[in-house]
């Protein structure tokens, strides 16, 4: 048996190392384990590849073999290519041969199965079992694209890090792929493994008796055109002004490896007008490398993946700014980002708010997660993708009935006038019921619920 697993990110490379290194892909004996890295930035020729960042020597024993797929497919892109049907058996030769794997069978584990080039990949290898794996606040959100019978139908696991307890990630579940947790101390140690160049750094960057207390996350927002640069330059000012309100007097800013300097222009001048130390990190590190050196009493961010394994991880207490703003900018509704901005801001505390609780960690009971985010998170999850999971619509009848007053601003009264749930439109609703496109959506909707 033959093992690829595919890895676009350092982040990612050390999740699925983790899954390894923790048994969820059996033993070491009787299989060849084969790590395929790819670079899907938009001009990867720019960039540093994951085989050759500082830190991969350490995930590199896990793995017989290391393969660029960037090499493999040049000079195509990545996130841009994907085979012909004709060409398939003529790829999966050439791999065989070009990554000795012989004729034996081979079973995959990749990320965004949507998306190339891990559609590819399964593609090429059409009788392969796939393991689904998630490093992101994403796996709690549905399923972006439906998938065709021949894909879904191998599936067999969708491996997520445990962000937040008693919360079961929605994606692939109308396929029945069972969600398995990767244990959180052994990706804690995997990443305190890769870190280490990275230590060496911040030891350069930031004296041991004199480090950043707050640490700023920046995710550059307006590349995905969520909002303009000006709107992220002041997004990032009011982080700084929110945890120099909370009493921080040195931050440190963890800029997005993507983004412009002007970014750290706008908060420098900020700090200095407030009479504040501001460190810039203009190396690009792993957050979580920045949390085991610094060790801050606090991490402020918009709805990054990495405010949560501060709470979970490292027990940072953490703080959001600016969810509000974008929940309600967000297009369209089934935007992939909308479950992991609900969650967000559902469960962390708003840095600007009356009663941020700065300082209080993340609330980590699973009963109180199942019984209050979970149902609010299925709800949205029906709204965005009804057709996908129409299972779900009595019970999202039902909490939009009894909670939506509470938390309108998850929901759009447009698209719940679409889907004619409660808090819709009722006049609207009446004129879409006799419009012709919508009762065929009202149709497939209930075949797929029968």
């Amino acid at each position: 048996m033959t093992q690829i697993f595919f890895a676009a990110t350092q982040y990612a490379a050390a999740t699925i190392t983790a899954a390894v290194k923790a048994g969820l892909f059996g033993p070491r004996e009787g299989r060849r384990r084969v790590l395929v890295v790819s670079n899907t930035s938009a001009i990867p020729e720019l960039t540093t590849p994951l085989d050759r960042m500082p830190g991969f020597e350490k995930l590199r024993p896990e793995f017989d073999a290391v393969h660029s797929w960037n090499e493999m497919i040049a000079p195509h892109h990545p996130a841009g290519w994907s085979p012909l049907p004709e060409e398939i058996p003529v790829w999966e030769r050439a791999l065989r041969l070009a990554w000795d794997l012989g004729d034996g069978p081979v079973e995959i584990a990749c990320e965004s199965i949507q998306a190339n080039p891990s559609r590819a990949i399964a593609d090429i290898f059409a009788d392969s079992p796939i393991h689904v794996y998630a490093d992101g606040l994403m796996s709690y959100g549905p399923t972006r694209n439906r998938m065709p019978a021949d894909l879904h139908g191998r599936f067999r696991r969708l491996l997520h890090l445990d962000l937040v307890p008693g919360l079961r990630p929605l994606l692939l579940s109308e396929y029945g792929v069972d969600p398995v947790v990767i244990p959180g101390d052994i990706f804690q140690q995997v990443l305190k493994d890769i870190g280490g160049h990275g230590v060496s750094l911040l030891e350069e960057l930031v004296p041991a008796d004199d480090r950043p207390t707050a640490v700023l996350l920046g995710q550059y927002l307006s590349a995905l055109e969520l909002i303009t640069v000006a709107e992220e330059n002041e997004l990032h000012v009011r982080m700084l002004r929110g945890a120099v309100a909370a009493g921080h007097r040195h931050l440190l800013f963890k800029p997005h490896p993507s983004a412009p300097a002007q970014f750290t222009q706008s908060l420098e001048q900020s700090a200095a007008e407030l009479g504040v130390r501001l460190t810039i990190l203009d190396t690009p590190l792993l957050a979580e490398t920045v949390y085991q050196y610094v060790r801050p009493e606090l991490v402020v961010g918009c709805f990054s993946t990495a405010l949560m394994t501060a709470s979970a991880f490292y027990g940072i207490p953490v703080a959001r700014v600016g969810t509000g703003e974008l929940l309600k900018r967000l297009t369209p509704y089934e935007n992939s980002n909308r479950v992991p901005l609900t969650v967000i801001d559902a469960v962390l505390p708003d840095l600007e708010g009356d009663t941020a609780g700065v300082g209080t960690p993340l609330h980590q009971d699973p009963e109180r997660v199942g019984s209050d985010l979970a149902p609010l998170v299925r709800t949205v999850g029906y709204c965005m993708q009804p057709q996908s999971y129409a299972a779900l619509r009595d019970a999202s009848v039902a909490w939009l009935t009894a909670h939506l007053a509470e938390h309108p601003q998850y929901f759009s009264q447009k698209r719940l006038t679409r889907l004619d749930l409660p808090g819709g439109n009722p006049s609207r609703t009446a004129t879409l019921r006799r419009n012709p496109t919508v009762r065929r959506l009202v149709r497939g909707l209930r075949t797929a619920r029968r």
